[in-house]
Formats: C-alpha cells, structure tokens, sequence
C-alpha cells in the first residue's frame, strides 16, 4: 500500500522579487504601478517627492521617495486581506460587480501584483494610511476615519534575492517575512494646506503617504525628466478634462521639479495646425464592421464592404475569415490620428512646413493605446512599433505605409467592449490570447493602410501639382528677360543672344497661347456633351421606342386611324424636338460655330445650362433658387463664354454637393444693377489649401476625378472681355456655407 500526504503550496520569500524587481521592467513602470492605485482610489492629485538626494538626483544614505495621494485610503482590514496579500482577487472581483469606483473611474487593476512593484525601488518601505469615511449607504463622505495605520516593510537584512538574512543562507518562505502593523490617532494624514505646483489647496484628512529608502534605483535628472513626460502621457495626451480630475507632481525636497515640458506647447500646436490629415471622433463598430470618423472636418463612412477597404493587401485577413464565416473578435474602439508631412522642404514650403524643433517633437509621439483613459505601456513609446508599421515598411514598398515617425495619434479601448485584451502581468502590452489582440492590431492596420492610400496619396499629388505650378510662376522668362537685358546692356553680344532668345520665346508664347485656347473650347465642349448625353440619350431612346411602336403596328396590318397616326407622330417630333434643343445649346460652344459678341441676358444662359443638370439635380436632392434684383443683368460677350463659365459653376456644385448629407442648395444671385452676381452652395467650402490653386490649370480638389480645367477655363474665358470671377472675399458675398463664387462683369476704365 503506497504512503501519501497532502502538501502545501509554499511560496519562496524571492517570490517577492518576481513579482517586484524582475517581472516590472523599470522604475518607470513601477512608479506608474503605484500612480495607478492612486487613480482606482479616486485620488485627484499625487504628489511624488525626492528627498535628500544630491544635485544630479546622487543617492546619499538619506535618500527616499515619497508618494503621497489624497485617495480614499485603507484600514486595517484592507491591508491585512489585500495589501499584504499577492494574487488578491479584490479588485477582480470589484470589476465584475461594479466596475466603476465613486468618482466613476474604470478600476485598473485586477491581478492583486501591482503594489508590489515598489519593490523595484527599494527595500524599506513605510505605508500610512487613513480610509475616507463612509456614509450608511456605503457612499464617501469628505471626512476621514479616527484611525491611521501603518505598515512598515524592513528587508534590508534580506539580500535581493532573499536567499540570505544578515548575511548568512538560508530557505526563507514568503510566510516567514513580517511586516508590522500599527495604529494612532491621525498625526500625518490630516487636515492641511498642500502646495501643489503654482496652488495652495486643502488636503483632505484621508490619503495614502508611502516612503521608501534603502533605494534600489540609481537617479538622474534626465530619467527623472523622461519619468515626468511619460507619466505626463499616462491619460490621452489629447484630452484637457482629465488633466483637471487627476493630476501627478514631482518634487525635489520642497522644489517642483520642472523639466523642460516647451514639447507640449509645440505638440499641441502642430496638433492644430501643421498637421496634413485630422482623423477624428473615429470609431470602428465591431459586428457592422465599419470605421467612421471626421477627416479634417468632414464625415466619412467606410465598411468592409467598400471597394477601397477590400482592395487594400492587408484585408486579405480579413477575407479568410469572411471565407470561413468567423467574425472579428476585437471589440469596438475609438480613434483619432494626427498626420504629418515631414518632406516639405525649405525650397517649397507650405504651411505643412515642420522646423528641426517640431520633427522632433512629432517623432517623440506615436499612437498610444488608452484603455478606459488611462494608458497601456509602453505602446507609443518612441521605440515602441506595436501596430508593426516599420515592420510593414521594411518588407513592403515604403509609400504604402504612413511611417511611426510622421504619425500622432490615440487608440481608445474599454474594458467593457474589449474584455479580450487585457495587461500582460508585466504591464508590458497586451496578452496575445486567440485572435483579439491580431484583429484589433489588424483593423488598425487597415484604416492606417486607407489613409495612407487614398488621403494622403491624394493630398501627395495635390502637392506636387502646386510646387509644378509655383515653378513655373517662379520662372517668370519675360521678367528674366528684361533683368538680363539691363545687366548686360553694353555686352554686345549677350544682347544679340538675348534678342534671338526673346524672339523665339514670344513665338513659341504664342503659339502655346492659341493651343491652350484651342484646348479650353475642346475642354468645355467635352464637358457640356458629357453633362446633355444621358439626357439626350433618354431622349432618343424614348424617340425609338416611339416610332418601334408605329412600325409594329403598321406592320402587323393592324387599321390606324388618322388622328392615332398623328398622336404617334407628334410624340416622336415633341421628343426630337427637346434633343434638338439641347444639341443647339451645346453647339454654341463648337469652334466651328460662330458666335458674336453681343448683348446677353445671364439669366436666361444659366436657365439654359441649369436645364442641362435638371435631371441630375433631381436625383441627388439638390435645389437650386435665384435672388434677382429689379434691373436684369445684361452682359457683352458671346453665349459660348456664359455657357461655359456657368457649365463649369454648375459641375462643381454637382461633385461636391453630393459629399454633404446636409441641406444641399444652390443660391444664384443676380444684380443687375452692380453688374455682379454671386454662384453660392451649401456644400463642403474650398479647402484652405486649395485657395491659392484653384484657378490654375490642371489642379483638382477632386482627385483623381477632377480634369482641373474647369474655374481656370471659366477665369481666362471672362478675362478676355476684361470680366472676373473670384472667391467671394467679403462676409456679406458669403451667402451659403460652401462655396462663394463672385463674378464682376463690370469693364476697368
């Protein structure tokens, strides 16, 4: 018969180290491990403070640190139960009840460890604390209980390893290390005056005060200052609220420790205006599958149905799972991006122009990861490539990828919505458990990848195109020209050099003139067929339909009447007779077609081409209405050049009007009486950056859809006749929301 016994599980004393010293990475994090109990304790301030230590942070014997708070605090029966105790499923069990602490704070913890990271700092530690007061409910009230408790930690006798006590080795077990516990009447935590960097407050008669000496940890001013930013970045670094509810301070002695924190003034401000692209109030829904945000301003909507999302390489994974009919396994989660442009040179600079400082400091930042608004390290370190972007960009062409350096950006997960992603117990990132973390990371990767592809692309080309043009205005050859001529004035020959060059250029000036007109008629007609063909194959096809009917029945024998016979007829000729209409429209801007100058009523062309676009209004909800004063506004020109300008007017209403889900509006106001009138809509507005381009030939803020003829064909059509067409400059010119277009008709001198 075989002999057994039970055992019991008896834990070394060096488990202590484990979970202190060796599993926290650094003193950051273990300092952080301690903010955060902080934090779960509705604590509004924590206040760090480094005493006694020499001019560069030097230990001396005296040397500790302090961090005190002035959270709802601990008794007795809480240190003894919890405190002491590794493991303790307090909060664990906290979390499933009621997640959410009086102050409605997201509690951090719920592995029982983390305290035990103040291990890593040193090796005396002396906890006092006095619990916050509770009403009958169970509600805090602002006093503190009559008793204040400490707990003293001494193992300094003990190695780092605990395998030796005073020198001498020995098995020491977890259950043989003491601590004592004490109790008085309240001397520390009490009613008082704390200075909290620039104020004077009250500190409240509960809190926590923990000092640790015999330190671990060597110190330096530049760690401290590191420590100071990054705990800085402990709440989104983008919220102001937060600030105000939980504050961290760092003291040396009684001197606020004020590292150079100019960084936060130049984030926020490239934050607000340098950045290329503002991805914000962004939200992935998990189950719907779909990423919805602002980009700079405007609404966007994407689904993984969208063609530019299943045409990205990195939705091939989630194909394989649409394939096998398994659904995404990370929750919901919030977003916001801040993308930068770091090639804009000094040759060429715009407002997107970044200084040496600004590079700088945008490449300190990445895209952290929050959950329930307090951070997950170390993911936005500077080091830190968590979503694999450099990784990406290494195996994969560089222009696929937004780079880590020219992104800043917050990723906001909660516990409720993301239950499967949750703290490594080394506090080093999340658990890489089942697939949530992957497709988390993936879904992720996908709206960068989109960005990167079609936004920014875009806005890439769209910088090109301006730099092409401010080359060639930069150029400047006649004024070149000119310069030369006065330099070199008694170079006889330069002179007669410059003069063959100067004839050449006016030749070759003109005929690159009369190509660019000939182009601009070619453009505009393009543009106008474009717009009256579906209308008038509708037409024709009505027409057929029509005379199929009259051949059927004539042919089958069938007796018809005169006036059925007439009927029949008529619709066929009322049908021809509205294609023949349009088509007589559209050839007035044929340049065979000869069209004088005269006198034109502008109302009576814009009805024509708003007759074109009818259809289309119809379909897309778009109205359109006209202001008139009492005095028509009758202009000397030909109809080629109306048609045109207000074809052009009209087509960009169309595109960008039907990007707004709001009211979409047209408003055409003539006055007759000033010779002006203004081409307002209810659409998105011309970008700011667009501002200075969108007269220029060949520039788009359409993309890859717009041919970038369109205003300039419209500005050079009226400026042959000494007429303008502008942005609307004054507020009263701005009628609508969108854009404001003023067109003078009125000749200088």
């Amino acid at each position: 018969m075989a002999l057994s016994e039970k055992l019991k599980i008896r834990p070394y004393a060096r488990l202590l180290t484990m979970l202190g010293d060796q599993l926290i990475k650094n003193e950051l994090i273990a300092l952080v491990e301690l903010i955060k109990n902080s934090y779960d304790a509705d604590a509004s301030w924590v206040k760090v403070s480094f005493i006694d230590f020499g001019p560069d942070y030097e230990l001396t014997p005296t040397s500790k640190i302090r961090i005190e708070d002035d959270g709802c605090g601990m008794n007795a029966d809480i240190l003894r139960k919890h405190w002491l105790n590794p493991a303790t499923p307090d909060k664990l069990k906290r979390k499933i009840q009621n997640p959410k602490t009086q102050k409605g704070r997201i509690l951090q913890g719920e592995k029982g460890i983390g305290r035990f990271a103040i291990f890593k700092l040193g090796k005396k530690i002396t906890i006092t604390t006095r619990r916050q007061q509770q009403n009958s409910e169970g509600e805090f009230i602002e006093s503190g209980e009559d008793i204040e408790n400490i707990l003293t930690y001494d193992f300094s006798k003990y190695d780092n390893d605990f395998l030796q006590e005073g020198g001498e080795e020995k098995d020491l077990f977890l259950e043989q290390l003491t601590v004592e516990l004490a109790q008085r009447i309240p001397s520390v935590i009490v009613e008082t005056d704390i200075i909290l960097g620039a104020t004077r407050r009250k500190r409240k008669p509960f809190g926590t005060v923990i000092e640790i000496t015999d330190l671990k940890t060597r110190w330096t001013a530049d760690r401290i200052n590191r420590i100071q930013q990054n705990i800085g970045k402990l709440q989104p670094i983008f919220s102001e609220k937060n600030a105000a509810d939980f504050s961290v301070w760092i003291y040396k002695d009684n001197i606020l420790h004020e590292s150079n924190d100019s960084y936060k003034r130049v984030l926020d401000h490239c934050l607000k205006n340098m950045s290329v692209l503002k991805i914000t109030n962004g939200r992935y829904t998990c189950g719907k599958n779909t990423i919805c945000f602002d980009m700079n301003g405007r609404p966007t909507e994407l689904s993984f149905k969208d063609p530019d999302i299943r045409g990205l390489t990195q939705f091939k994974r989630f194909k394989e799972l649409e394939e096998r009919g398994e659904p995404v396994e990370c929750g919901s989660f919030n977003f916001e991006f801040y993308i930068f442009d770091l090639n804009v040179d000094s040759e060429n600079p715009s407002k997107y122009y970044l200084s040496k400082e600004e590079k700088s400091v945008i490449k300190e930042h990445r895209i952290y990861l929050y959950r329930d608004d307090v951070r997950v390290m170390p993911y936005g370190d500077p080091e830190d490539d968590w979503l694999r972007i450099d990784m990406a960009r290494g195996t994969i062409r560089a222009d696929e990828y937004l780079s880590n350096d020219q992104v800043v950006g917050c990723v906001y997960i909660s516990q409720a919505e993301n239950p499967n992603l949750k703290d490594k117990t080394n506090r080093e990132g999340l658990i890489e458990e089942g697939r949530a973390l992957e497709d988390f990371i993936g879904v992720l990767q996908l709206i960068l990848r989109y960005l990167r592809k079609k936004p920014f692309a875009q806005y890439l080309i769209d910088k090109q195109r301006r730099n092409e043009i401010d080359r060639i205005k930069r150029g400047r050859p006649a004024e070149l020209i000119e310069a030369a001529k006065k330099q070199y004035g008694n170079d006889e020959k330069a002179m007669a050099f410059l003069k063959s060059f100067e004839s050449s250029y006016t030749k070759e000036k003109r005929t690159f003139e009369d190509r660019i007109q000939k182009t601009e008629n070619l453009a505009a007609v393009g543009l106008s067929i474009e717009t009256a063909a579906h209308d008038v194959m509708l037409l024709l096809g009505k027409a057929v339909e029509q005379q199929e009917m009259l051949i059927k029945e004539l042919i089958a024998g069938d007796e018809i009447d005169r006036d059925g016979l007439i009927s029949h007829l008529t619709l066929v000729r009322g049908t021809m007779s509205m294609v023949q209409s349009q088509m007589k429209d559209v050839q007035l801007l044929f340049p065979s077609t000869k069209s004088k100058t005269k006198n034109i009523d502008v109302k009576t062309v814009i009805e024509k081409v708003h007759n074109l676009y009818k259809r289309a209004f119809k379909e897309n909800r778009i109205t359109v209405e006209y202001s008139l004063s009492t005095q028509p506004l009758v202009v000397k020109t030909t109809d080629a050049v109306l048609l045109q300008v207000f074809i052009n007017l009209f087509d960009n209403s169309l595109y960008w009007l039907k990007t707004v889900n709001d009211e979409r509006k047209i408003l055409i106001t003539i006055d007759g009486s000033q010779q002006r009138m203004i081409f307002s809509d209810s659409g998105p507005g011309i970008k700011s950056d667009d501002i200075d381009y969108i007269f220029e030939a060949f520039y788009s803020g359409k993309g890859e859809e717009g041919r970038g003829l369109g205003l300039y064909i419209a500005r050079q059509l009226l400026d042959r006749y000494d007429y303008s067409i502008d942005l609307a400059e004054f507020s009263k010119d701005r009628i609508l929301s969108g854009a404001n277009f003023v067109l003078e008709f009125v000749k200088e001198g």
